[in-house]
């Protein structure tokens, strides 16, 4: 599972053809993307170490604090072109995104440890829609969680 963790002071997704739009002030978005050996250990792990992670600043500025010592918000939006392959060619190759069937429980099951590890809803995109994101990076913070490089 990889994610890609910006720190916002806000972001919002649309999906026109739905008239869908999800919307949150300060706090993470998170672009997810998941591939076919992925586990409910890779799930669980990437959302407790996300919504740990000291990426926000404290008093003096420093950043010791986690999205949930700020009471955050957090917008998740799946994102298969994560494991896109540039190896060869010009055309990325997603061979190692896993497919719908495969992705869209892991993308659910993220959702429900995403909301239990920030004790509140959180907002999210639709799978496999075409996606509209907007969003105003703060800082700019932005980290890559690979649940397979864990070291």
């Amino acid at each position: 599972m990889r994610t890609v963790v910006q720190r916002v002071k806000e972001a919002s997704v649309k999906v026109q053809e739905e008239g869908y739009e999800s919307a949150i002030g300060p706090g993470l978005l998170l672009l997810v993307g998941f591939t076919d050996d992925d586990t409910e250990e890779d799930l669980q792990w990437t959302a407790k170490k996300i919504a740990a992670m000291r990426i926000f600043d404290d008093a003096e500025g420093v950043m010791n604090l986690s999205v949930r010592d700020v009471a955050g918000d957090v917008l998740v939006v799946s994102q298969f072109t994560l494991y896109a392959s540039t190896a060869k060619g010009n055309r990325p190759s997603y061979i190692k995104a896993a497919r719908p069937d495969v992705a869209v429980p892991l993308y659910e099951r993220f959702l429900e440890l995403m909301e239990a590890a920030m004790e509140k809803t959180v907002g999210r995109g639709i799978f496999g829609a075409d996606m509209k994101v907007g969003l105003v990076n703060d800082g700019p913070v932005t980290i890559i969680v690979d649940s397979k490089l864990k070291f």
